[in-house]
């Protein structure tokens, strides 16, 4: 049962609201039963307002756009509703219950009762609203983004069906398909002298291929041999004229062939560079959403794929256009009776290929997602091959690569099954207008109502015509791959990022390094908060700890202040300034991070530790290595700091990767520095070498270090202990040891792992 406009209206007037009154509203979509039932919400600064329908609930919902099994119309009428409303300040709380693929509202007031439930997709809204609640339960200021409708949908609202891409509100079903070419046709602006050249060298190639036809029938036979009309008696003069016809459409086609390659090279070039900008622009968020392979597929086999139809079919779609449309005018001019009979079969070879289209795409994305599911499956096992083999697991993985092979298998199998059993039908059928031809045409001559040169000349014609048009029929298999590949690749560049810079961003050059958190809220998913209520203060050049379990939030904590994600609530703010407001190029260039999972790129031992400042000279490199302690063991590999690294190259040690991450981030020179775990999982020697490195580096550096060995935190100024992401403790170390909290505990824990190691040594 939906709620109309008309009936919202009329619920209101009867309990005295106003429309402007409502600051959020929601509708839920189930009842406690596992049925499906509408209930609206509406909150307004002091009431809350509950309307639920009275109708008979649905044992299923039917969503638009997917064939419907139970046909109701129940939602067509208006419906009656039961309306109550609260006073919030009676309203002790309303919190969110998960459960399977659905959720619930629970309002306590005294008494706990569910107050409205709804599937998964109105998750991320019920979080809202429970939020949005809690504020004006405190009488506590609403930001206005929380407020905002949400402006991203996950379903089409013309079909019903889902969007494939989160973030991208483009439903493959309702498209244009045409769009996507001309979207792609954009990209030739800055090829148009190219693109008009070709174009001229087509019409020329089809323009004398055109005349071929009609110089060896009606001109050679009913002119020359005959002694008749303009061609009379001049046999080698039409025999020249073939030939130099023959070689132009040659020569025009071998120029426009190499013109267009080169054309089209280009262009795949400049959308293979906007889509991989585009991936730099997209937030963490999705990077995590996607496979590797899935998103290496995208850019070479969709590009590739993109890059065969453009030279192998496109331009030869314009060409064999051009000769249909000029064949088809020839024909009705020299006999529109025998036009009309080689054209007998074309409709239903318009309506077979109507039929198929549909199921080609399917077919042809079926394919291409079995295929990213392989190649994610092949780059795990070559990035992870080390476990693999340490756990010997090596059938294991190959069963796995076995399935999604059988399953890619069987998706290409049914593609090029019903592409090539469709195919020769729609050729042998275009191709049976010729034997009405030669059938009819023959009993004309034998009549004497055609010349013999002149049947000769349609027959040339009619095989020019059905060339073109067998082409026009393969090219649907050709489409529907080419539509895909776009449709995936252009997903990649409409993708909205989740952390956007605002358009008037303040730029600090340099910051002073003033760190405030307060009140933050956040969560990967909705209503599983990982920060609660987090608030910290870190002052410029000054040095905080942060400490607490795996788990506890503090590598979100981070991730949030560097701005990789925005907070669901509260605010962070650098010198005053909160970090939405501020511009991505301030952030970056201000914050240095140095994190345990240190990533080597392929390339020298110089680009790796240069890839903070890609301008900085050889001597910067050298004194950034000896700072953090690597240039000692830089100096003993094979090429020094020309050795070659990351994949293929020199295997570097946890500790070598590690300090050379230290000297990107002196390079670096940030004024913020974040240290993740810096120095975990080394051994007592390389990291007390590391430490050292990381003492120079933190100097003069508003620095936040995150640490599970508490060595690593003996010179921090401040220390904050967090437990199931709030801050539990805060204080200096000699405070905190003092109160004998979770702070005293994690250091007592500390210390006798510490003396169980070295038991274990001796």
């Amino acid at each position: 049962m939906t709620i109309r406009s008309k009936e919202k209206l009329t619920i209101l007037q009867q309990e005295g609201w106003l429309e402007k009154d409502i600051l959020f509203e929601m509708i839920c979509d189930r009842t406690s039963d596992g049925y499906f039932l509408d209930t609206y919400m509406a909150l307004s600064r002091h009431k809350l307002l509950i309307a639920k329908s009275i109708k008979e609930p649905e044992h299923e919902k039917t969503y638009r756009g997917y064939p419907q099994l139970v046909q109701n119309n129940s939602s067509q009428e208006e419906g009656e509703w039961s309306v109550q409303t609260f006073e919030i300040k009676d309203i002790e709380s309303i919190f969110m219950v998960n459960l399977v693929a659905s959720g619930m509202l629970v309002m306590k007031a005294p008494q706990e009762r569910i107050i409205a439930t709804f599937t998964n997709g109105l998750m991320s809204k019920a979080s809202r609203f429970t939020v949005i609640f809690e504020k004006l339960k405190h009488g506590e200021e609403l930001d206005s983004e929380l407020l905002e409708d949400e402006t991203v949908n996950g379903s089409c609202p013309t079909c019903g069906r889902m969007y494939p891409e989160e973030g991208r509100e483009i439903c493959p079903k309702c498209m244009k398909k045409g769009a996507l070419v001309l979207r792609l046709l954009s990209f030739v602006k800055p090829y148009k002298f190219s693109a008009l050249l070709i174009i001229f060298l087509m019409l020329l190639n089809s323009a004398s291929g055109l005349v071929i036809p009609y110089l060896t029938g009606t001109a050679l036979f009913d002119q020359a041999l005959k002694g008749e009309g303009y061609f009379a008696d001049q046999i080698g003069l039409v025999i020249l004229l073939v030939i130099v016809f023959r070689t132009l459409s040659l020569l025009s086609g071998v120029l426009f062939s190499t013109l267009n390659v080169r054309m089209v090279a280009n262009l795949v070039f400049d959308l293979k560079s906007v889509i991989f900008t585009a991936m730099q622009r997209l937030s963490l968020n999705f990077f995590q959403r996607k496979q590797t392979g899935q998103l290496i597929t995208r850019m070479n086999y969709d590009s590739a794929e993109l890059q065969i139809f453009l030279i192998d079919v496109f331009s030869y779609f314009i060409v064999n256009a051009m000769n249909i449309i000029g064949i088809t005018i020839i024909l009705l001019v020299l006999d529109w009776k025998l036009t009309l009979i080689c054209f007998l079969p074309l409709p239903i070879v318009f309506y077979l290929i109507q039929k198929v289209y549909p199921k080609l795409l399917r077919l042809s994305s079926r394919t291409h997602r079995r295929m990213s599911a392989m190649n994610s499956i092949i780059s795990d096992s070559i990035k992870g091959v080390r476990v693999i083999k340490a756990f010997g697991m090596e059938h294991r993985e190959m069963e796995r690569f076995q399935r999604t092979n059988v399953h890619f298998s069987s998706a290409e199998q049914n593609y090029n099954r019903l592409s090539g059993t469709i195919f020769p039908m729609l050729n042998a059928l275009t191709q049976m207008g010729g034997m009405f031809i030669w059938a009819f045409g023959g009993w004309m001559v034998l009549k004497g109502e055609i010349s013999f040169g002149l049947m000769l000349t349609f027959v040339h014609y009619m095989y020019m015509l059905y060339g073109p048009i067998e082409f026009m029929n393969n090219i649907v298999g050709w489409w529907s791959r080419c539509v895909t590949a776009s449709q995936r690749l252009f997903e990649i560049q409409d993708a909205n990022p989740d952390v956007k810079e605002k358009e008037n961003a303040i730029r600090i050059p340099v910051m002073k390094g003033n760190i405030q958190v307060t009140n933050v809220v956040f969560g990967y998913e909705p209503n599983k908060s990982i920060l609660k209520n987090v608030t910290l203060q870190v002052k410029a050049k000054q040095m905080l700890g942060v400490v607490g379990h795996s788990g506890a939030g503090k590598s979100t904590l981070v991730n949030l202040i560097s701005r990789l994600y925005d907070v669901n609530e509260g605010a962070i703010t650098i010198d005053g300034v909160n970090v939405k407001d501020l511009a991505a190029e301030s952030l970056r260039s201000n914050i240095g991070i140095v994190s345990q999972d240190v990533y080597v790129f392929s390339g020298s031992i110089a680009e790796n530790i240069a890839y903070a400042n890609p301008d900085c000279t050889v001597m910067d490199i050298i004194h950034a290595a000896k700072v953090a302690n690597a240039h000692d063991f830089i100096e003993k590999l094979p090429d020094g700091y020309d050795t070659i690294v990351g994949t293929g190259g020199y295997n570097l040690s946890g500790g070598e990767k590690q300090r050379l991450s230290i000297a990107r981030a002196i390079l670096h020179n940030p004024q913020i520095l974040i240290l993740d775990e810096a120095t975990a999982s080394l051994d007592t020697e390389t990291e007390l070498q590391i430490q050292e490195a990381l003492d120079k580096l933190i100097r003069g550096r508003t620095t936040i270090a995150i640490a599970h060995r508490l060595s690593t935190l003996r010179k921090a100024d401040y220390l904050v202990v967090m437990d199931q992401g709030k801050v539990v403790e805060e204080g200096t170390h000699d405070t905190l040891m003092g109160t004998e909290g979770a702070y005293y505990k994690l250091v007592k824990k500390h210390d006798e792992a510490l003396k169980m190691s070295e038991v274990i040594s001796v």
